[in-house]
């Protein structure tokens, strides 16, 4: 029921009041809205804010339905909304379903039932600084309904609410990450805070949440590139949960932990006697994932053979079960990952062009941690407090044990850090973790010595940084060999072979042709090793 005031100097001043009762911004906007959505017939209104990374976020609404914080997310420029905020003006659009962008994100929600809604929008901004968007959706049934009184009525209202976000936005500093690094960060830093684990406010991060959301409404296939422990599937599972179909299934797989034949009944099932030991028929990932969103991790390391078969089910959006005849039709939202390089792949005929282009629609890249060591203490500080949760423990970081996290390469990235974090902590003897309570600072790291590198700009001695650059394969350290208590130390950089078959056969010899200690004398991983033999063709020697 709407609620009438005298006049407009009324409205206003019951806003005003209605801001400066209390310091809780979005305690107070809240019902700022409430009032002006009540007096002046609004179906509904919202105000985003201006956040780090670039974009606008949802603070506060009026009128919409659960979940609208998701669809309240706009980049600069980004349909109405964010031209508002980018050109600084307000707008009037008649009608919103004239906007495609907005039908689009608010109208499966049912907020923009019925014809001829009409959009109101104006800049937030406080002396001159703008801070975020107010915008309204009004009925106009008939088509003649003006709102030039609206527009004026929010445009004033919108001074003091800029106060008012300022204030807010000044008090949640106040102790904030920036004062002292090993202070808790405040979840405000970030933008996923309603994703969970989701932690990070570098600049990358923040353009990588951005992405995540505008591309999450979606139905695109994404592809999510990083190296090993940069959090694809989290990524992966932060799309799926602001996506359409979060109410569906989210499946997962690992396509580099299943040979061929396990992959392939994994992913589209079987019937009953297809195979020896197949005694009833199996849905696989790809049926279990119907209407929902199916992650493929390490895609990159599918042999040739399966490609063509998965193209096929990404072409046609049907298979058939292992042993089986019958066509299965399925409604999947695809996201993949890999650490692979698929560009030089393609070129050298390891992966097919045609499916490169078919999931390589939406290019996602997840920094490595040694891009985003702004983010290092955050992460850190929320490892540590769900060891403590865990554990019931009370452990805090010094500035000094930050100091070391921060200068560690972190080759593994996230993943690794998580490990050392909970290694110390489960090490730990008091409630301080110092500098002193970490095994590199003893020589002790096993990972520090696995790839010889102190910084993210380490050059190791007599190399250029070109040089490292332009070698495919370089032995980085010392690993056991033949016998468990022979050490075989690194020649040095004149007396080791140049070529990458040269390094490979050296490092073979030297490890008595055992693929894994090998790999770890070049630094490299098992698989990677096990496909440059293949490429240079180099056969093992079986003794």
């Amino acid at each position: 029921m709407p609620h009438f005031y005298a006049n407009d100097f009324d409205l206003v001043y019951e806003v005003v009041q209605t801001l400066v009762s209390s310091r809780d911004a979005e305690q107070t906007l809240d019902r700022s809205l409430r009032h002006l959505s009540s007096a002046l017939g609004w179906r509904s209104a919202f105000i985003a804010v201006a956040e780090p990374g670039g974009y606008l976020a949802g603070f506060c609404s009026t009128g919409l339905s659960e979940g609208w914080r998701e669809r309240v997310r706009f980049l600069p420029d980004e349909g109405v909304v964010g031209r508002i905020h980018s050109s600084d003006s307000p707008i009037i659009v008649p009608e919103i379903h004239d906007e495609h962008f907005l039908a689009d994100r608010f109208g499966t929600a049912n907020e923009l039932d019925g014809d001829h809604i009409a959009l109101l929008g104006t800049p937030i901004r406080h002396e001159g600084r703008p801070l975020g968007v107010l915008v309204a959706f009004c009925e106009n049934r008939d088509g003649t309904r003006a709102f030039a009184n609206d527009l004026q009525l929010m445009k004033v209202v919108a001074a003091p609410m800029g106060q008012a976000l300022l204030l807010n936005r000044e008090a949640m500093n106040k102790g904030g990450y920036r004062e002292q690094v090993c202070r808790r960060p405040q979840k405000e830093h970030h933008p996923l805070r309603n994703i969970e684990n989701a932690v990070g406010h570098s600049p990358s991060m923040q353009r990588v949440f951005a992405q995540v959301h505008q591309v999450a409404p979606a139905r695109a296939t994404v592809l999510l590139r990083g190296e090993s422990g940069t959090g694809k599937e989290l990524i992966a599972r932060a799309i799926y949960s602001l996506s359409r179909r979060n109410d569906q299934p989210f499946v997962s797989v690992n396509c580099a932990a299943l040979s061929e034949t396990l992959l392939e009944s994994e992913l589209f099932g079987h019937e009953k006697g297809a195979f020896t030991g197949a005694q009833s028929q199996r849905k696989g990932r790809f049926e279990l994932a119907h209407g929902g969103t199916l992650f493929l991790d390490e895609i990159g390391d599918i042999s040739p053979s399966f490609q063509a078969k998965l193209l096929r089910v990404l072409q046609e959006r049907e298979f058939e079960r292992v042993g089986g005849a019958t066509p299965v039709r399925v409604d999947v939202r695809l996201i993949v990952a890999t650490n692979r390089n698929l560009e030089r792949m393609v070129k050298e005929g390891e992966f097919r062009a045609d499916l490169y282009y078919r999931i390589n629609v939406v290019s996602i890249r997840l920094p490595p941690l040694r891009e985003r060591r702004e983010d290092i203490p955050a992460l850190a500080q929320y490892f540590l407090d769900r060891f403590n949760r865990d554990n019931g423990r009370s452990l805090r970081f010094t500035e000094g044990a930050l100091s070391v996290l921060s200068g560690c390469y972190w080759a593994g990235n996230v993943r690794e850090l998580e490990n050392c974090v909970e290694r110390t902590a489960t090490m730990a003897l008091h409630d301080s973790i110092d500098r002193l309570s970490f095994l590199c600072e003893m020589d002790k790291c096993l990972t520090q010595g696995l790839h010889d590198i102190e910084r993210e700009d380490a050059v190791r001695p007599g190399r250029s940084a070109n040089a490292a650059a332009s070698e495919e394969i370089t032995p980085t350290v010392s690993v056991d060999a033949g016998h468990e208590s022979a050490r075989f130390a690194l020649p040095s950089r004149n007396d080791r072979p140049q070529g990458e078959r040269e390094r490979l056969i050296w490092a073979m010899e030297r490890c008595g042709w055992v693929q894994a200690k090998a790999a770890r004398l070049l630094g490299i991983t098992p698989r990677q090793i096990g496909y440059a033999l293949r490429k240079n063709g180099i056969e093992l020697r079986r003794f």
